[in-house]
């Protein structure tokens, strides 16, 4: 499902970003038509006819729909790699559709604080952060003592506890959420979304899943090499073989 939602990500991006001459045009279609307005969703505004693909009575959707919209390729890049990283380990803790459910509910949670801080806002909410969000902070609830390799200053290779990494970067989104209220990155979204995530993994986990790496636990897409195996390391990651 993790691969699955990056794939749907990309393509969307390409579709109305990359192909065909007129990509600009395409784009701003785009953004404003499943956006999330948050004047709209207030009913304080109405969209032009030529842009409300999405009825009024169903607006709510685009909150959905809008985690799918990306403004440009390291938009994109940035939040699809914190998919990728974190969110097979989510699906594992999950299973493949609690994890896409939960996956769509950070996306809504994320636009629904946004509306509620920026209420009177015009200006479309856009991208998968919010949902990433909530995958990081699911994965810091599962596994704060996981190891994770970062580049220091973009050249020092070190890998630090998910806690301090993690719940860096988690406090750091609740700083900017209070010191930067004009910016052009809506960190009212990413709380939004650490925030579910927080509270949805602990609910839609599998009963036999721990949190906080109280113990150690085979996820159902892992089998172990059995004694007489040898693991050999493939272009997905380790694979066994047997001699």
């Amino acid at each position: 499902m993790t691969v699955a939602i990056i794939a749907l990500n990309v393509i969307m991006f390409i579709v109305f970003n990359l192909v065909g001459t007129g990509s600009d045009q395409a784009s701003e279609f785009a953004i404003l038509s499943f956006g999330h307005i948050p004047s709209v969703s207030n009913d304080l505004r109405s969209l032009p006819v030529d842009y409300q693909v999405v009825p009024d009575e169903f607006y709510a959707l685009t909150a959905l729909t809008s985690a799918f919209m990306h403004a440009d390729i390291w938009h994109l890049g940035g939040n699809m790699l914190f998919i990728w990283v974190f969110g097979d380990n989510v699906e594992d803790a999950l299973g493949h559709i609690k994890y896409l459910i939960f996956y769509l509910l950070c996306a809504f949670a994320a636009a629904w604080l946004h509306v509620q801080v920026f209420p009177d806002s015009d200006a479309p909410l856009i991208g998968a952060s919010g949902a990433a969000a909530g995958i990081v902070a699911a994965y810091l609830m599962l596994h704060p003592k996981m190891k994770v390799w970062v580049l220091f200053l973009s050249r020092i290779p070190l890998r630090l506890p998910a806690i301090w990494l993690l719940g860096g970067w988690v406090a750091f989104q609740l700083f900017m959420f209070v010191a930067d209220t004009d910016g052009q990155v809506s960190w009212a979204a990413h709380v939004g979304g650490i925030v579910a995530g927080i509270v949805l993994v602990g609910i839609m986990k599998r009963r036999d899943v721990p949190l906080f790496d109280r113990r150690i636990v085979q996820p159902h897409a892992v089998e172990l090499a059995e004694e007489g195996e040898e693991v050999s390391q493939g272009p997905w990651g380790r694979q066994g073989s047997r001699r």
